[in-house]
């Protein structure tokens, strides 16, 4: 079996990905190299299964929480890209913050409680008018 370059990376990017996910299921914490991978993973079958560019950037932020992953592994990953192969070729797919806080830390940041929004409408105001009037009374 004669492998390009593409399908060498590929397949040692498969490997690592699957020794991430038997580490997960057993409930090891994931280092840097297998958190890429899993979600590199993700990304490229995903890509075959025919998800959209914008499900997999979307979904792949769902996959592992700060729970899953050794401490300081977040804020190594900020971002990963992934050229998986879509039906109609491949395409770049890069995911932003892909390691998310745990369910309960999500729900305290989607959910900021009632009347933290700005209201536009009921003040007549702009976000900055009052901190300019502020400042220019001192």
């Amino acid at each position: 079996m004669k492998l390009s370059p593409k399908e060498m990376e590929r397949l040692t990017v498969f490997m690592a990905a699957e020794l991430a996910r038997r580490r997960k299921e057993r409930g090891v914490k994931l280092n840097h190299p297998e958190t890429v991978a899993y979600i590199s993973d993700w990304a490229c079958e995903a890509a075959r299964e025919g998800k959209s560019v914008s499900q997999i950037r979307s979904e792949a932020t769902q996959l592992l929480t700060r729970e899953d992953v050794m401490d300081g592994v977040p804020s190594m990953v900020d971002m990963i890209q992934v050229e998986p192969v879509f039906p109609d070729g491949t395409k770049l797919v890069t995911i932003h913050e892909p390691i998310r806080a745990d369910s309960r830390e999500q729900l305290e940041v989607v959910d900021p409680g009632p009347g933290e929004e700005f209201d536009r409408e009921a003040t007549g105001t702009e976000p900055n008018d009052a901190d300019e009037t502020d400042a220019e009374a001192e």
